[in-house]
């Protein structure tokens, strides 16, 4: 039963140190099987526990569990909080090179726009492609 135990302290280590939910479920198939030495069972049985909990929560769960920790958005970035806010070209937005540069909400943006845009022209955020703010005239 010590040695069951151990496993799944040991699992749960990794587990938390290296989290992609493999270990985890070792470790709920060790745990199921010291239950099982703890009545008694023959080692055979306890082994038979282990396979059985450990495929069992791998086939039913891991899938499940991971996609809801990738599918998730995830933190949102800067630019998120600004789609949508009217600011200020500070530089002219050149549509063929695709810069300029615009201050919204008191920070100043690189920018781009379909649109040849002059400076000093309100605009509105319609979209963001990472750190690049997407405008077009207000």
């Amino acid at each position: 039963m010590l040695i069951w135990l151990a496993l799944a302290f040991v699992s749960a280590m990794v587990e938390v140190s290296i989290p992609h939910f493999g270990f985890a479920f070792v470790g709920a198939g060790a745990i199921a099987a010291a239950v099982i030495a703890f009545f008694g069972f023959s080692v055979v049985m306890q082994v038979a526990t282990f396979v059985i909990v450990l495929s069992i929560s791998i086939v039913g769960l891991r899938s499940r569990l991971v996609g809801m920790m990738i599918s998730g958005k995830g933190l949102p970035s800067r630019t998120d909080t600004l789609i949508g806010r009217h600011g200020q070209v500070t530089e002219s937005i050149d549509s063929t090179l695709g810069t300029g540069r615009v201050n919204v909400s008191g920070e100043d943006w690189a920018a781009r726009s379909a649109d040849a845009i002059p400076a000093g022209t309100k605009v509105k955020v319609v979209a963001a492609d990472g750190i690049i703010l997407e405008v077009t005239r207000a």
